[in-house]
């Protein structure tokens, strides 16, 4: 990635000569249906539309991250923000949990996803895979996929190939079955199969290229009637698009001069993995790289995500990935806007669409560098606008406090149907990932000469395993000796041993199984190599092949503890806020819903690790790890990102608050229920929801002598630019608490006036925004008057965000975005 000219602090490239044309034409607006027929094909400048060369903004939506009653918010502010397609993968996982069982309800009902992509009047470009990668448990493989006889995944293997092309043709045939294709009257515009498989084709070797052919065949074979896609595939033949993923995809080529530039991941953000630091990417670097992009013939741009959303239940990949799906997207978790990043982007989408009829007519973009920080398009000159904001976040939270709590505890080892086996076995050949838990279990001797060997030798006998991930505690004789984490690491665990049988119980955890690579069917989870007893007086004590007693899961998951039963060996109990909480508890309360509609949050910071549901629904795992405190410099947008750069939560807790769907709720006695494994007591968790409480926006006068884009409204070349502020849906601005027409000093929430300041900048802002959801004004000096001759002055505005009067008063504490 080239450097560029740090004079403001987000620049696109606009062509003059395309901006002069694009003043002179009526902009023909779409009329929302898709339903009507209509081809999709290519050439090499474009994705071709019903004939039309088109430009194509991509939101990166998975629908089983979010629930169906989010998806029509999700998907309309989707298109507010410029977008023309939605994109998701496909989750075989999700769809066929057991082989020949299929799942199309709820978070997983795609038919009725794809038809509200459709309805709002958008595309759908839907990525089939069946591999998805996507952080998900697996990579979206079902784990009874490991147990086909003979399968090796993603390779030149005839059972996967069978299990893979059956999946994608039922896919491929419920979608034309729903007439949902654009040849029916439907949304979907593109298909693609596997996904990245080029980064690891090589280790596959004769039979990776074997397969890859193979897979763009079978794929193309179905005739589906749109375009097919593959990404990361450089090998890819003639008939299928190649695509490419990464921060910056301007400097790509596909394979063949007759195939179109796509861009099918703009990775806006990162994952996060427990214990880790978050990462962010700055709105300006992302729309730079998405500016250029398409200023070098770009046709289609996804962004890898839009909205990110939760990885509810155990569907995070990893392993250790966390609950949180956030990614920095343009909406955040929660449906919210991320501010200023969906405004700086929703501009760039609108300036480009101005563009768009001008760039798809050249037939091969070119362009010239004129140094390290400047270049310009062959045909025509380059023109930057902008607006600069600061932000920072306080979220606005009424905290809902469980009362009171009752708890069981989790039987330790063995508490029901059992099994035997003489030696250590691989975890996921027993549990099928139907619990992240499974118990190991044996007994060994001491005898008085060993203890009197320990105790004289002044030698702590312990545990050593070869290698173990993702987590496993170690008990003996029924107390907790440690508990570690790893990934194939070798574990030591002292263990105080008592004359006699001693009972050693190992539990083995999975935090959601590898997601990327090759040879996922052999990576497995739990322990490798040999377990072993040392420090014993007559040597080491291999107990590899012991005699194992094995038991799946948690008595507490077999009672459906979740829901809130109660039978005869499984019984709540009062939990008084003076008890001494045990570990390996399960804990239950009753709340009743934050009043209003904004969404919510539990906050478990208090907690250690577990799970947690909500009315039956598994919300998801919970981890309170703490990143490291360094790391966290000023972020610094200029030069070539990567996920270390800009990156926040140093010292802190990687995740603190995890998302509870509003239609999961109900208005009151809303069921309540965590495992929890440390010694930690629910007395610190409250619910609460979340909405922006303060927003802010910083906008130049504009001093250029052509400026065609302003605000959101198309304007002539006097046109002066828009500061824009908006609250979240159902909230209006109730108090301005800075706004400065000048030289304001600082940033959002410790902004300062400068030398120069206009006395009517509040009174103005105030007129015009108060009591209202959203307002904008002109940035110029026929607004504010002039306070300051031959200087050219900044609009910067700090507002106060409320919700309804009748919730006004129940809420407490804090957020606050930026607004653009």
């Amino acid at each position: 990635m080239a450097p560029r000219t740090s004079t403001f602090r987000l620049r696109w490239m606009i062509t003059t000569v395309a901006l002069t044309l694009l003043l002179l034409l009526i902009i023909r607006p779409c009329n929302g249906n898709f339903f009507k027929p209509f081809n999709v094909s290519y050439d090499h400048r474009a994705i071709i539309i019903d004939g039309q060369r088109r430009m194509l903004i991509s939101a990166g939506l998975h629908y089983p991250r979010a629930t169906p009653e989010m998806w029509p918010n999700l998907i309309a502010k989707s298109k507010e923000g410029g977008a023309d397609v939605i994109e998701t993968y496909v989750f075989w996982n999700g769809h066929e949990p057991a082989k020949g069982e299929y799942n199309f309800e709820g978070r997983y009902d795609i038919v009725k996803f794809v038809k509200q992509v459709g309805s709002a009047g958008l595309y759908l470009f839907l990525r089939i895979g069946p591999y998805a990668c996507a952080e998900w448990n697996f990579g979206g493989f079902p784990v009874w996929l490991r147990d086909v006889p003979g399968i090796e995944f993603r390779t030149d293997n005839a059972p996967f190939k069978e299990e893979m092309e059956r999946f994608v043709k039922m896919i491929v045939d419920l979608m034309q079955s729903e007439s949902l294709f654009s040849w029916q009257g439907g949304p979907i515009i593109l298909l693609q199969i596997e996904n990245e498989y080029g980064n690891i084709e090589s280790e596959y070797g004769s039979g990776g290229k074997a397969y890859m052919a193979w897979a763009a065949q079978m794929a193309f074979g179905l005739s589906a009637g749109v375009p097919w896609i593959m990404c990361q595939q450089t090998d890819a033949p003639e008939y299928i698009i190649d695509a490419c993923n990464g921060y910056y995809c301007d400097a790509f080529s596909p394979n063949s001069d007759k195939k179109p530039k796509i861009w099918t991941e703009n990775w806006d953000g990162w994952y996060t993995s427990w214990g880790g630091r978050v990462p962010h990417r700055p709105a300006e670097d992302l729309a730079f790289a998405v500016a250029r992009f398409f200023q070098r013939g770009g046709s289609l741009s996804n962004y890898y995500m839009y909205y990110g959303g939760t990885n509810f239940g155990r569907t995070s990949g990893g392993p250790n990935q966390i609950t949180s799906y956030d990614y920095d997207a343009l909406i955040d978790e929660y449906g919210l806007l991320r501010q200023p990043k969906w405004g700086h982007l929703k501009d760039l989408h609108a300036a480009i669409k101005l563009c768009e009829p001008a760039l798809v007519s050249v037939e091969s973009p070119q362009y010239i560098s004129l140094g390290p920080l400047q270049e310009v398009g062959a045909q025509t000159s380059i023109k930057t606008i902008g607006q600069d904001a600061a932000f920072s976040q306080e979220m606005i939270q009424r905290k809902v406090m469980a009362q009171s709590w009752t708890t069981v505890p989790e039987p330790i080892g063995v508490w029901g149907k059992t099994f035997t086996y003489q030696g250590i076995l691989e975890h996921l050949n027993f549990t099928k990932d139907l619990s992240d838990y499974l118990w190991y279990t044996t007994r060994q001797f001491a005898s008085d000469e060993d203890i009197s060997f320990w105790e004289k030798s002044n030698t702590t006998p312990a545990l050593t395993i070869d290698s173990m991930r993702d987590f496993m505690c170690t008990f003996i004789n029924g107390q907790l000796a440690g508990c570690t984490k790893g990934d194939w690491e070798k574990v030591v665990q002292p263990l105080k041993f008592v004359q006699g049988y001693n009972d050693i119980v190992l539990l083995s955890q999975t935090v959601g199984l590898q997601n990327y690579g090759a040879f996922l069917e052999k990576d497995g989870a739990g322990f490798r190599g040999q377990v072993k007893l040392t420090g014993w007086r007559n040597g080491d004590i291999d107990i590899t092949n012991s005699s194992w007693t094995y038991q799946v899961g948690l008595k507490g998951e077999f009672s459906e503890a979740y829901a809130g039963k109660d039978d005869k060996h499984f019984r709540w109990k009062e939990f008084p806020h003076d008890s001494t909480p045990n570990i390996f508890s399960w804990y239950k309360t009753y709340f009743d819903a934050p009043a209003g509609t904004d969404p919510v949050a539990i906050d478990l910071s208090g907690m250690g690790k577990g799970q947690v549901w909500v009315n039956g629904q598994h919300i998801g795992r919970y981890w309170s790890l703490t990143a490291p405190e360094d790391g966290c410099n000023t972020c610094d947008y200029r030069g070539a990102y990567d996920s270390d750069k800009c990156v926040t939560n140093c010292g802190q807790l990687t995740q603190s608050w995890y998302h509870i769907p509003r239609s999961w709720l109900q208005p009151s006695n809303n069921l309540l229920v965590i495992f929890e494994e440390t010694d930690k007591a629910p007395l610190r968790i409250s619910i609460e929801p979340r909405f922006t409480s303060t927003i802010c926006s910083e906008v130049p006068q504009d001093h250029y002598p052509l400026n065609a884009w302003s605000g959101g409204q198309l304007s002539g070349p006097s046109a002066a630019p828009e500061l824009y502020l908006q609250c979240d849906d159902g909230h209006t601005i109730s108090s301005i608490e800075f706004a400065s027409y000048g030289t304001p000093q600082g940033y959002c929430q410790k902004f300062s006036q400068g030398n120069c300041h206009a006395e009517s900048s509040s009174s103005v802002i105030s007129k015009a925004c108060l009591g209202k959801n959203s307002c904008s004004i002109q940035v110029s000096d026929d607004i504010f008057g002039d306070p300051c001759r031959n200087v050219i002055k900044t609009l910067a505005v700090q507002a106060k965000c409320s919700p309804p009067v009748d919730n006004v008063f129940s809420y407490i504490s804090s957020n606050s975005k930026t607004e653009m």
